[in-house]
Order: C-alpha cells, then structure tokens, then sequence
C-alpha cells in the first residue's frame, strides 16, 4: 500500500516538479478548508499546468530574440490614426492565421513602426504558446548564406520549421548579391504554406527588384508572400522624428527659421 512518505519521490519520478515542491502546502490548504480528496488534486494539477505554462512562455520569449518593450500597450496608435487598430489586436491574439500559415507585410517610411508592430503582434501570438523568432533581414540572409555554402540549409530549414512565424525585418537593406538573395527565396519558398512570416519593409514590391538578383525571382517571391498575405500599408512621419522634435523643439525651430532665412 502507498504511504505519504514516497509522495515525494513518486512525483519526482513522474516529473511533476510544481507538484512535488507544493503538495506540503496544499495539504496545509485542503485541512483548513475542509476540501475533499478530489479538489486537493485538482488544486495540485492546476499549479503545476500553471507553473509548466510560465516556463514555457518564458523559454519561447528568450527564444524568440523580439525586441524589448514592442508590445501593443506600448504602441502610440494615435500616431497611425489610419491604420486599423483592431485588426492588429485580433492578428496578435487569434492564431488562425498562423494556422493557415499566411504572412503578414508592413510596408512604410523608416521610423514608423512597422518593427514595433511584428514585435508586439508576436509577443501577443507568444502568449498562445506560438513559438516565433524575430531576424533583421541582413543577420538572417548571412546565416542563410554560411548554412548554404556548408551544404547545410536543409537543416537550417529543419531548425526554423519550428517556429511558426518569423519575422524578416527591414528586409530592403538586404544586399542584391545572387548568392545571398538566392538563399532568402529559397527560404521564403520553403516556408510557403507551411510557416507564417512577418516581413517589414520599406519599399513596395515595385522596388524589391533592388533585393532579388533577376525579374522572375522577385515575381516568384512576391507572389509566393501575397498568396496568403495579409498586405499593411503605413504613411505616417517618422516616431523618432517627432520624438526628437519634441525633446528638442527650439532647436527645431531655429533650424526651421535659418532655412526659411535662406
């Protein structure tokens, strides 16, 4: 017959940690209110869900690389009064796009937002356990590039296969080299229909012959994007702009009053 005395040892073994370090205190709780065998487990199982969700959401955060703060609490949506507020809301919080594996492209002027909205979009989807990792678009075509001279992008596929989103940000810095360029298609193909992206950009498609090496490359990107894609369009001044305008408004001013001089 069980005695108390292996509990501890009986969890250990079933790898239910949360539980093994809690059952004392529960115990403690389910005397003094009186609570039957069946809530005392249900209360312990809880805690120990609870405790593997926080580690899970916290390992995929680190994980993800997204950059700090970008969440849409921090988002100054009244800088964008255009854009569609609670369609961001729903992409960060409802999965069934990532489901459906469709991408989503930020097109608009430097300084925008456009980081700040894949981030917080993905900082939301990180909540409902969606792994997702966030590249600049340079740092992920050199990785591409060093995997594909080693012989080794099938694997580096296999690797990225796990996330459901990733996010290519700034993606028309990228340099126009055949090599490299190749390497992002490559990419962009692989995950078609299978792995959501999020890409930031700051030119429109019209320009992103700039990016890939030939026409039918950059056809065959860009269709390949908008045959799931969810297309968001920015115009709007620049956030560091007007922020370094704010923190420095007779300098501005100064400077606007010289040109008019002039």
């Amino acid at each position: 017959m069980a005695h108390s005395s292996t509990l501890p040892v009986l969890l250990k073994q079933l790898k239910l940690s949360t539980m093994a370090a809690s059952w004392q205190e529960y115990l403690e709780k389910a005397t003094q209110n009186n609570w039957d065998p069946a809530t005392y487990l249900a209360a312990l199982c809880e805690e120990e869900l609870n405790q593997r969700y926080t580690r899970r959401i916290a390992r995929f955060q680190k994980e993800s690389k997204l950059p700090v703060g970008k969440t849409l609490s921090s988002f100054d949506f009244s800088h964008l009064p255009q854009l569609d507020k609670g369609r961001v809301e729903t992409m960060s919080s409802n999965t069934s796009w990532v489901e459906r594996a469709d991408n989503i492209l930020f097109f608009g002027p430097s300084g925008t937002g456009k980081t700040h909205l894949a981030a917080a979009i993905c900082n939301g989807l990180i909540d409902h356990e969606i792994r997702v990792r966030y590249y600049q678009a340079t740092a992920l075509v050199q990785e591409l590039q060093r995997a594909r001279d080693d012989l080794l992008l099938e694997k580096l596929f296999r690797r990225l296969d796990k996330y459901k989103v990733i996010i290519v940000d700034d993606i028309g810095y990228v340099r126009k080299s055949e090599s490299e360029t190749h390497a992002l298609f490559e990419l962009i193909a692989h995950r078609y229909e299978t792995g959501s992206m999020i890409i930031t950009a700051n030119h429109p498609f019209s320009d992103w012959d700039k990016i890939f090496s030939d026409t039918m490359m950059t056809v065959a990107a860009i269709d390949r994007l908008v045959h799931h894609g969810i297309i968001m369009e920015i115009q709007a001044e620049s956030f560091r702009k007007k922020q370094a305008m704010a923190r420095n408004p007779q300098q501005t001013e100064a400077k606007g009053q010289s040109v008019k001089n002039y």
